[in-house]
C-alpha cells in the first residue's frame, strides 16, 4: 500500500500525506443492515460538563457493528470487502461465513478479498485464526486480544498494533504490548493471530486545521496564551517561562510532562510484569 502526495497547488496540499484507498478498498458504502446511526457526546458527560477536551463537530459518521466476540466457533468464514471505518484506524472487512451470516471483523495486515480464517480451539496458527493464548506458541504476533475470556477482544486493536507472545506460565501467557508494556493475561483469552491492518496509518499528514474539524478534533490552547483565571501558565506582558513552578502544569494545577498517573491501586496492576518505557516504542 502506497502513500498519496498532492501536487502543491495551495500550503496546505503541500503537506497533506493519505492512504491511497483506491488500492485497498473494494467498497464505498458499509453493508446496511450492520450499520446504525451514532450520537457524538462531543466530550461531554451526562450532566453535560467537558470531561474530555478538543472534542465537538466533525461529520456525521455511521457505526459499523463490528463483531469481537467472536463466538461462531468451527466454521470458516470468507472476507468478501475490505472497507474503510470512520470510527477506528484499521480497515473492516464483511466476513461470510458458511451457514450465511454476516458480521464486519477487523481485518489484519495482508488480507484480501477471498482470503478465509476460521475460529476454534484447536484451528492452525495461521493469519487471521482466532483460538486461546494457550494454544499459540510463544514469539506469535496477535491482535483483538482478551482481557476476560469469553467478553470479547479489548486490547491491541489500532492500525497496524499487535501484541507478541512472551512466555506461558501457570494458567496465564506474557504478552509484550504495542506500548512495550509486558502483561499476564488468563491463557483461556482467546486473541487472533496476526497484525491489525492499515499499518501505514501512523504515516498520514492532515495538511491543515480543516481536516482535523472534519474529524471532530477541536484546537489545542496553549496555556502561555491563557489569562491566569484558566491557566496556572497563563497573564503575564509578553511570553515567559513557567517561573517558580516546580514544573509544568496541567490546567487544573496538577503536574504534566513525566509524571505517572497511574493509580497504585488499579485493579489490573498485579497482572503487570513490567512497565511501559516512555518514549522507547
Amino acid at each position: 500500500m502506497a502513500m498519496k502526495t498532492y501536487k502543491p497547488t495551495t500550503k496546505s496540499s503541500r503537506n497533506t500525506v493519505t492512504i491511497d484507498y483506491r488500492k485497498v478498498l473494494t467498497t464505498g458504502k458499509p453493508l446496511k443492515s450492520l450499520t446504525k446511526g451514532s450520537k457524538r457526546t462531543g466530550g461531554r458527560n451526562n450532566t453535560g460538563r467537558i470531561t474530555a477536551t478538543h472534542k465537538g463537530g466533525g461529520n456525521k459518521r455511521a457505526y459499523r457493528m463490528v463483531d469481537f466476540l467472536y463466538n461462531k466457533h468451527d466454521i470458516p468464514a470468507k472476507i468478501t470487502t475490505v472497507e474503510y471505518d470512520p470510527n477506528r484506524s484499521g480497515f473492516i472487512g464483511v466476513a461470510v461465513y458458511k451457514d450465511g451470516e454476516k458480521r464486519y471483523v477487523l481485518l489484519p495486515k495482508g488480507v484480501t478479498v477471498g482470503s478465509t480464517f476460521v475460529v476454534g480451539e484447536n484451528v492452525p496458527v495461521e493469519q487471521g485464526n482466532r483460538l486461546p493464548l494457550k494454544n499459540i506458541p510463544s514469539g506469535t504476533f496477535v491482535y483483538n486480544i482478551e482481557i476476560k475470556p469469553g467478553k470479547g477482544a479489548k486490547m491491541v486493536r489500532s492500525a497496524g498494533a499487535f501484541a507478541q507472545i512472551i512466555a506461558q506460565n501457570d494458567g496465564y501467557t506474557q504478552l509484550k504490548m504495542p506500548s512495550t508494556e509486558i502483561r499476564r493475561v488468563q491463557d483461556l483469552c482467546w486473541a487472533t493471530v496476526g497484525e491489525v491492518s492499515n499499518d501505514e496509518h501512523k504515516l498520514v499528514k492532515y495538511g491543515k486545521a480543516g481536516r482535523s474539524r472534519w474529524r471532530g478534533i477541536r484546537p489545542t490552547v496553549r496555556g502561555t496564551a491563557m489569562n491566569p483565571v484558566d491557566h496556572p501558565h497563563g497573564g503575564g506582558e509578553g511570553v515567559q517561562g513557567i517561573g517558580l513552578r516546580r514544573g509544568p502544569k496541567t490546567r487544573h494545577g496538577k503536574q504534566a510532562y513525566g509524571v505517572r498517573t497511574r493509580s497504585p491501586k488499579k485493579y489490573s496492576n498485579k497482572h503487570v510484569i513490567t512497565r511501559r518505557k516512555n518514549g522507547k516504542r
